[in-house]
């Protein structure tokens, strides 16, 4: 019978309440996670799409010789199967990025709390993740890399939707061809056919371990870019497969004794600046962006570009102790092609591009502007002037040493690059004349007149002085540098060809003055302030720059029609330990030079000089095109065109105009 109105009710034993409770928050845990689900899962991607393969088409660039300079955009190669690839294969990206693979239904709690507590635990270390292959493949497919808390939720359900639809053989497979291994592969037969040229089915478990080390971050450890930092998380792969039970310690011992050959172009990962300069470029030429895959020919030579990057690296790093951090280099041909780009010392470390963002003080470099401008108003280079202290309004410009040589010519003055001088000179022929001589060869930015502009206080990039001085390398011809000689489609189509949009060469520095400037700028390596530029066997001429507290440093020079422009300095501007023009740049251009020059097939003119050009025109195309040949390699075909202009006469020196911009 029912207990008596008002009597105590029974209590629950321990037992029962702990069952009671733990059904009312089992339900209400429910609820809440039923709710949560449904917030988040309201705006997840479309999983159909799970098979849709979208990419950017890629843009491949080629070397004057047909060799692979770099590819940009995507590449994906059909999936492989999973059953032909070697073991140890999916086992080394199980063993680095999850070894509860078999074991978990699409995320590992215990992993997600390990990696969040040594987070916490090491601040500003790197950080460790702790998601599963099947929550990185669930990221890959359908969501962005934002980080969020919307957007890992979003995974782990996309994660274990991934493991109720697909075997762990399956997840597997799609992870491995799909994910992105750097360098614009997508997928393992991407990836092997990038860096190792072979197909994933023949993969080394050397070449499978540096594989799965990209996984920790494609960029950061590309075996291409970055390989001493790809090695060492290689071994740790190798390492992991041991703890695993994949392979045995002989088998990694085996692995350390078979050192790993990344692709001998793709190694060297040559030329990013200037893949960089020219993805603008292409898209610029072609009107929109690529729909289909491009092949782009560009004058590129790799060869002459590993030189100047090892020049580089090797230059800057030999005056690290006077502060020099960066440099940048450049070098046309008589025509403007460019054959070897570097924008600084490590593209892996710093993006930035010296070569034409970088707007620097010119320093003495300007100094040929001024000497040409006075060529052409009838001065000579055996003219005799006086270096002696200068006041032009408040400026009192000084020497390098503080030193004054007294009576000598304009030639000695060029040569050991006398400030007194240069300011006089333009004073007397006018700063807007030089402004315009500069202007007429080459130099796009703006140009103060200030008095102090005849010392180089004019800011410009590396690439207008490589245009300029490349005027006085290829007989008086303005050129305007370019690297892209055609694009076409995979297929063939071609969509732009620079032998079309050629124009006939612009005459821009006449005879005798051409000659008179060859002959000063040789003095300044046989005798003056770029001595250390000089190469056994090779005329030389060129001109060294120096800005005021040694921000700056410059040669650019030039032999057989071919010129290099080299700077160095600070990218925060500020000065390094008396660094010169005839120091460390010079000593990069002639370590570039010395080893290219033969491969230009430059002909050395024992004992004597550079020779003087009959006409101020510039050599014929096919004439430049054979100086500059390499090698074993293709010849470079000089596009057809316009012959170059005929030239008139030189007048003599009496009769040379001496107007603002005389004719030529």
């Amino acid at each position: 019978m029912p207990a008596p109105k008002g009597a105590p009710r029974a209590r629950r034993t321990p037992l029962q309440a702990l069952i009671y409770w733990t059904l009312v928050l089992g339900v209400w845990g429910l609820i809440f996670v039923v709710g949560f689900l449904a917030v988040f899962a309201t705006d997840l991607p479309d999983t159909s799409t799970l098979y849709d393969v979208k990419r950017q088409p890629s843009i491949s660039y080629l070397d004057r010789s047909g060799a692979l300079v770099a590819v940009r955009g995507t590449q994906e190669s059909p999936p492989v199967d999973i059953d032909k690839l070697p073991p140890y294969v999916p086992a080394a990206f199980i063993a680095i990025e999850d070894r509860q693979f078999y074991h978990h239904f699409g995320f590992n709690p215990w992993g997600m709390v390990r990696a969040e507590y040594y987070n916490l635990t090491h601040p500003g270390g790197p950080l460790q993740g702790g998601s599963t292959i099947t929550q990185q493949l669930a990221r890959n497919l359908f969501l962005t890399p934002t980080q969020s808390i919307r957007r890992k939720v979003q995974e782990l359900i996309l994660a274990v939707w991934l493991e109720m639809h697909f075997s762990k053989k399956q997840i597997l497979a799609l992870y491995l061809n799909r994910v992105n291994f750097g360098g614009g592969a997508y997928g393992i037969e991407a990836a092997a056919q990038r860096y190792f040229n072979k197909p994933a089915s023949q993969l080394t478990l050397g070449e499978a371990a540096l594989l799965a080390a990209t996984m920790k971050g494609p960029s950061r450890y590309n075996p291409a870019a970055n390989s001493e930092r790809a090695a060492r998380r290689a071994t740790e792969v190798l390492n992991a497969m041991v703890e695993t039970g994949a392979i045995t310690p002989q088998q990694r011992d085996e692995a350390f004794a078979h050192p790993v050959h990344v692709s001998a172009t793709l190694a060297s990962q040559r030329a990013q600046y200037f893949t960089d300069w020219l993805d603008s470029q292409v898209r610029s030429i072609i009107g929109r962006e690529p729909t289909q895959d491009l092949v782009v020919e560009t004058t590129l030579d790799l060869p002459i570009q590993a030189a100047a990057e090892q020049a580089v690296r090797a230059g800057v790093a030999a005056h690290a102790g006077q502060g020099v951090q960066q440099a940048a280099l450049v070098a046309l041909d008589g025509e403007g092609r460019v054959r070897a780009y570097v924008g600084g010392v490590s593209y892996a470390e710093s993006q930035y591009d010296r070569v034409t963002e970088a707007m620097r003080q010119a320093g003495s470099a300007f100094k040929p502007f001024v000497y040409l401008t006075a060529m052409n108003a009838g001065h000579t280079p055996q003219e005799q002037v006086v270096d002696e202290p200068i006041t032009i309004g408040n400026w009192s410009p000084r020497n390098y040493d503080g030193k004054y040589l007294g009576q000598i010519t304009l030639e000695t003055a060029l040569a050991q690059s006398i400030n007194t001088v240069a300011a006089r000179l333009a004073n007397t022929i006018g700063t807007n004349n030089v402004a315009a001589t500069a202007r007429r060869l080459g130099v796009t930015t703006p140009i103060q007149t200030d008095p102090s502009m005849a010392l180089g206080a004019v800011e410009v990039s590396p690439l207008e002085m490589a245009e300029a001085y490349d005027a006085f390398a290829n007989g008086g011809y303005r050129v305007h540098a370019y690297a892209i000689e055609r694009i076409r489609t995979a297929s063939g189509q071609v969509l732009y060809d620079h032998s079309l949009a050629r124009q006939a060469p612009q005459p821009v520095i006449g005879q005798p003055s051409l000659s008179e400037m060859t002959e000063m700028l040789r003095q300044v390596v046989a005798s003056g302030t770029g001595m250390r530029a000089r190469i056994p066997g090779y005329d030389i001429a060129g001109k060294t720059g120096t800005t005021s507290d040694y921000r700056d440093a410059w040669f650019v020079g030039y032999t057989g029609g071919f010129v290099t422009a080299v700077w160095v300095g600070r990218d925060d501007n500020t000065p390094m330990r008396r660094v010169t023009g005839g120091g460390a740049p010079a000593e990069i251009w002639r370590s570039f030079m010395a080893p290219v020059l033969p491969r230009l097939q430059s002909q050395p003119i024992p004992g004597g000089g550079l020779p003087e050009p009959a006409s101020p025109g510039p050599a014929s195309p096919d004439a430049i095109a054979n100086i500059l040949d390499h090698g074993p390699s293709a010849p470079a075909q000089a596009p057809p065109g316009p012959a170059p202009a005929a030239a008139a006469p030189s007048p003599p020196a009496a009769q040379r105009q001496t107007q603002e911009n005389p004719p030529f």
